[in-house]
């Protein structure tokens, strides 16, 4: 099961929301198959991070390349996010 809900998906992107009551645990480092962009819809608090950096705002879009790890920080409240499929 995934740790987030797609409320969203067209052939262009992906509006997916993380619950605030997710167990941290669950946000796991992964990588993806292809290059992704990813913006916040609101603000938030939770961070962002890929690998072999320090975790950082995600309030401005980030890109992940294409099998770089990375990882999503809990933060408070619910996290929304649109993700652009490269």
């Amino acid at each position: 099961m995934n740790p987030y809900k797609d409320l969203e998906v067209t052939d262009f992107y992906v509006i997916r929301e993380f619950s605030e009551d997710i167990d941290p645990i669950e946000l796991m480092w992964h990588r993806d198959n292809e290059d992704r962009i990813v913006e916040i819809i609101g603000e938030t608090d939770w961070k962002f991070q890929l690998e072999d950096n320090l975790p950082t705002s995600i309030n401005y879009p980030i890109f992940i390349p294409r099998g770089m790890y990375h990882r999503v920080i809990k933060g408070t409240g619910n996290l929304k996010v649109k993700i652009f499929k490269k």
